[in-house]
This record gives C-alpha cells, sequence and structure tokens, in this order.
C-alpha cells in the first residue's frame, strides 16, 4: 500500500473520484486498483480524440489538447482535455465524458479544479468551463462560481487527508454502485451484508 506524503502532488483526477466516491479514489489512488467496465471503455474511446497533445485554430480560437496544469498553491496535478483560448483573452477548459448530457457534481468539480490550476499559470480569470457529453454530442457549459471553488478546496483537503491515512472507507452500497468499473473489487453488497450481521449480533446481545 502506497503512503501519500502531505506535500505529494495529487492527480486532478482524484478529486473527481473522491466527489463521486471516497471508497473509490481510495482503492484507485491508495491501493492502485483498476478495472474495466462498458463505462471505461466508452470513456477511454471518447478521449482518444484528446488524449495526444496538439495545437489547432479555428476563427480565432486555439485549441489545446490534452495540456499539462497544475496548481503549487493546492498541490494539484493533471491535465486537460481541451483548453480554448479567444481573442478577448478568455480562457475555456473543456472536459470530455462519454455519457448524455446531465448535470453530475464530481464532473463539475474535476472542471473547477482545472480552472484554478489555469488561473494560477496565467494569472487570468477562467469564469467559465464546459463538460462536453459525448452521447449527447453536446456541452454542458459551468459556470465557476464560488461555491465551486469552495468545494474544490475542500475535496482537496478531503482527498490529501484519504492518501495521508492510507485507509479504506466502507462501501456505500448505492446506486452509484452500478457504474463503477471497482464494484468487484469493491463487492458492496457483500460488506454491506457482513455490516447488517454484525449489526444485527450486536443488538442481540445487548437485548440480552
Amino acid at each position: 500500500m502506497a503512503i501519500t506524503e502531505v506535500d505529494d502532488p495529487i492527480m486532478l483526477s482524484a478529486l473527481q473520484h473522491y466527489s463521486y466516491c471516497p471508497r473509490q479514489c481510495a482503492l484507485i489512488h491508495v491501493e492502485q486498483a483498476f478495472d474495466e467496465n462498458v463505462h471505461t471503455m466508452r470513456g477511454n474511446t471518447v478521449h482518444q480524440r484528446v488524449d495526444e497533445p496538439g495545437s489547432e485554430s479555428f476563427e480565432g480560437v486555439r485549441s489545446e489538447k490534452a495540456l499539462p496544469i497544475w496548481s503549487e498553491r493546492l498541490g494539484l496535478i493533471g491535465k486537460c482535455d481541451v483548453v480554448e483560448f479567444y481573442p478577448d483573452g478568455r480562457i475555456y477548459p473543456v472536459e470530455y465524458k462519454h455519457g448524455k448530457k446531465r448535470a453530475k457534481a464530481h464532473d463539475d468539480i474535476q472542471l473547477a479544479a482545472q480552472a484554478v490550476c489555469l488561473e494560477e499559470m496565467t494569472g487570468k480569470a477562467v469564469t467559465h468551463g464546459a463538460i462536453y457529453h459525448h452521447s449527447s454530442r453536446r456541452r454542458r457549459e459551468v459556470i465557476i462560481n464560488e461555491l465551486l471553488r469552495q468545494q474544490v478546496e475542500e475535496t482537496v483537503q478531503a482527498v490529501r487527508a484519504l492518501l495521508v491515512s492510507g485507509k479504506l472507507p466502507p462501501p456505500i452500497n448505492d446506486a452509484r454502485c452500478k457504474e463503477c468499473s471497482l464494484k468487484e473489487i469493491c463487492q458492496p453488497e457483500v460488506l454491506a451484508d457482513k455490516a447488517r450481521v454484525l449489526d444485527a449480533q450486536i443488538h442481540l446481545f445487548e437485548v440480552e
């Protein structure tokens, strides 16, 4: 098991993983466990077009693919799928996701973290970004407001505490588990059943 030092940089993807499920984050970033399912394979296919670094311009807008980013203040490191640089100075990160167009808080936190990194690197405000939902072929614009920025700060602290502790949180065992590629490794139903049996035994002992 790898124990993270306090000053080690955190991968941007860890924020998305933690805000989706702390146990998923620990399995991937503490225990180095990962597995494929239909959702991750679809995600990999979507990202093929933006995983290779490159630059292109259209109508004055320069798009940078697979752009490395970081924040020394928060101790973050990662990359943006696409960052668009507009003639008026606007900087607009775009994160690619394989699903249909719908709001997901964990995706928005990841995008906001990218914006915070870009602000620190460029000295310019990043007020908006977008999630590109491949199944819908549409963008969902996200306003990088103060609430999202605060959630980024809080999630960074939570992820760092998790990585330093090296502890695996208990399973959540709810609707999120159906889409998780780590379901077989995590075994949320089995562990939840064991917890229920243990609670019943404790209750029976207390009654007696």
